[in-house]
């Protein structure tokens, strides 16, 4: 019980905060993955063909990325997000 309080204290420090935003954003970039470019399975058999695939959806994914940037829309594509934002529209893509 000890260990969860202190991990919990942890938690609000100043260098937690910043090491957690780190593990954030990778974990949002991750989630887009599994979420529009079915990342959990693979559909190759075999390290070759399925580590290609991996690079081309990392490519896929920085496109998206950077078209968004260059229309001045967020990266951060969650509908709460674009509700906040009063972005209805990219909400339903």
């Amino acid at each position: 019980m000890q260990a969860l309080f202190a991990a919990r204290g942890r938690e609000h420090t100043a260098a937690f905060k910043e090491t957690y935003r780190h593990r954030a954003g990778i974990e949002g970039v991750h989630s887009q993955g599994v979420r529009t470019m079915e990342l959990r399975r693979s559909r190759y058999i075999g390290l070759r063909k399925t580590h290609l695939a991996h690079v081309a959806v990392a490519a896929a994914m920085n496109l998206v990325q950077l078209t968004r940037l260059s229309e001045g829309r967020s990266t951060r594509a969650s509908p709460y997000f674009s509700f906040q934002a009063g972005d209805e529209a990219s909400s339903l893509r």
